[in-house]
């Protein structure tokens, strides 16, 4: 039986979809929503299922980019995938954005970086098995990039973070990468976790209350 996954990304306005079978991408579709996802999330998604004959029964799990990034769109991704698999009765996964932008890598040390406004970044270093080498964070970039060890990989889809430093850049849509990766912790959908990394606006706010 082939092992299908399809997988979502919808952590930043540059989303995307993907169809993953037995770690191959099937095909990506990039998504450009800067007014959110709720409202094209899923017609683009049938379209895509439709064109490969893919039925939800003969999926085998569903994936989402779980984060750091938009919290809307976060939310968004997860409640989507634990709803798409619960109706089929399939397994899914959450996996962390930065370490699908560190699967593009090809050195021993990656570290990826995404925007994360207000002047900061979030970042973590992984190693080549893309398992984290210390926690996910967001702060300042000069003060990250002064931390990482010299031979790190520098990767990160948005290359204007890092001017005049040698970097890896990495293919805004994530969906398929999210979906390779998917396929070793696919898992109780009702398990699946929100990554956020940083808290938001309301609850820092509600803490200086």
């Amino acid at each position: 039986m082939k092992h299908r996954i399809v997988a979502l990304d919808t952590t930043s306005e540059y989303g995307s979809l993907a169809l993953v079978e037995d770690g191959a991408t099937v095909e990506e579709v990039e998504i450009h929503s800067p007014d959110g996802f709720g409202h094209v999330l899923f017609p683009q998604l049938q379209r895509l299922l439709q064109r490969h004959d893919w039925r939800h029964e003969l999926v085998t799990g569903y994936a989402a980019a779980a984060g750091p990034g938009s919290f809307t769109g976060v939310r968004v991704g997860l409640a989507a995938v634990k709803g798409l698999a619960e109706a089929a009765g399939a397994r899914a996964a959450a996996v962390s954005t930065l370490r699908a932008i560190a699967s593009f890598g090809a050195a021993a040390r990656r570290a990826a970086c995404i925007d994360a406004r207000r002047g900061e970044i979030y970042g973590a270093l992984f190693d080549a098995a893309l398992s984290p080498l210390g926690d996910e964070m967001v702060g300042p970039l000069d003060k990250w990039l002064a931390a990482l060890p010299p031979d790190a990989e520098l990767l990160t889809p948005a290359p204007e973070l890092a001017p005049g430093r040698l970097y890896t850049l990495v293919p805004r849509a994530l969906a398929a990468a999210v979906g390779r990766l998917a396929a070793a912790s696919l898992t109780d959908p009702a398990a699946l976790d929100a990554n956020y990394v940083r808290r938001s606006d309301a609850e820092l706010f509600w803490k200086e209350l």
